[in-house]
């Protein structure tokens, strides 16, 4: 039952975020049902549009679970964005640096470097918290325009195409690219494969049970001989590593290069997909491609039913508002004891 109330949740801000979207579509002059209709044969109806689909779902998996992992450890992550960006940046210089390696070592080296660096930059604000005790929250908000900077810097004074106009990195070397299996993406299945590692982690592993005790209760986490300060570091630093995996699959398997720009928003849109799952990694995953197809139906609707593309981003909006306002969901559960049943308390610990 506490199962089937915390996927109820979610399901109902989504069913809410529609019709209220639904109502602003109407009073914009467009149908509903042919935007409705548009978005669904957009997002998957062919296996070209249902590749796009998940192709775009990639990164957001990997943002999702970048955030919700440090949720579990009690800590709020929103320097997805500076993580995934310096991974994606690290993953196309290494893409296109090293040459004459062969698939099987180059891809891989490529994707753990990109990794390794947005878990580098994920673990600053880490130490940050245990050894100076300065919020996650501010100072991974200041390390995101760190980061956006001195990629920018580094695309452009260090790993920029020689006679671009363009700020770029050069294309990557063929051995470096994630393949695409039919219209399916190595990269999705790559996530997938993250989603379901991550929830073993924390479900079936001795450090796991110590970054959800520590997410619960740090006081008697340490009162029981766990290290909160090394699990605060490494928390985060696995938190990068996974934003970091989702810029590197961007760059290695999407676009082929870094180009500062079209990340733009991954790292933030993490934190929906994140409070859409309830924290869950598994959960991560279909609250990725629900996100993931209003972004790539959006043109398709705006086409068919005359629906601006932003009319999405307020559904996704709405979405979030729903999903993480618990009174708003609140008056729909009521236990057999007749008292309401709380959603608000500790997201780390569904």
């Amino acid at each position: 039952m506490k199962i089937l109330r915390s996927a109820l949740v979610p399901i109902i801000a989504v069913v809410l975020a529609l019709l209220a979207g639904a109502l602003l579509i109407q009073l914009s002059g467009s149908s509903p049902r042919e935007a409705y209709s548009a978005l669904f044969e957009g997002s998957f109806v062919g296996w070209e549009r249902f590749g796009t689909t998940l192709e775009k779902a990639t990164p957001l998996i990997m943002g999702g679970l970048a955030v919700a992992f440090a949720f579990k450890g009690g800590l709020f992550n929103i320097g997805g964005q500076g993580q995934l960006l310096f991974g994606a940046l690290i993953a196309g210089a290494a893409g296109y640096g090293f040459t004459g390696l062969p698939w099987i070592i180059h891809m891989p080296l490529a994707l753990l470097l990109g990794a390794a660096a947005g878990a580098a930059w994920g673990a600053i604000p880490g130490v940050l918290k245990a050894t100076r005790g300065a919020h996650e929250v501010i100072t991974t908000i200041m390390l995101n325009f760190v980061a956006a900077n001195m990629a920018e810097w580094l695309c452009t004074k260090v790993w920029r195409e020689p006679g671009d106009i363009l700020v770029r990195t050069p294309i990557i070397e063929g051995s470096a690219e994630i393949p695409t299996f039919g219209n399916i993406p190595l990269g999705f299945l790559i996530a997938v494969a993250f989603a379901f590692g991550m929830w073993y982690l924390l479900q079936k592993t001795t450090f796991g049970f110590e970054v959800r005790s520590v997410g619960l209760n740090p006081s008697a986490a340490s009162y029981a001989g766990i290290s909160t300060k090394r699990i605060v570091i490494l928390t985060m630093a696995i938190s990068g590593f996974l934003a970091g995996i989702g810029g590197s699959i961007e760059t290695l398997g999407v676009l082929g290069r870094y180009e500062p720009g079209f990340n733009a928003g991954l790292g933030f849109d993490g934190i929906t997909i994140a409070l859409l799952a309830r924290t869950n990694p598994i959960a991560v995953i279909p609250s990725a491609v629900l996100i993931a197809s209003m972004d790539a139906s959006a043109s398709l609707m705006q086409f068919k039913a005359g629906v601006a593309p932003e009319i999405t981003d307020v559904i996704e909006a709405l979405i979030l508002l729903f999903v993480a306002t618990p009174i708003i969901v609140r008056w729909f559960f009521k236990s057999r004891q007749g008292e309401e049943i709380s959603f608000g308390a500790n997201w780390g610990s569904s």
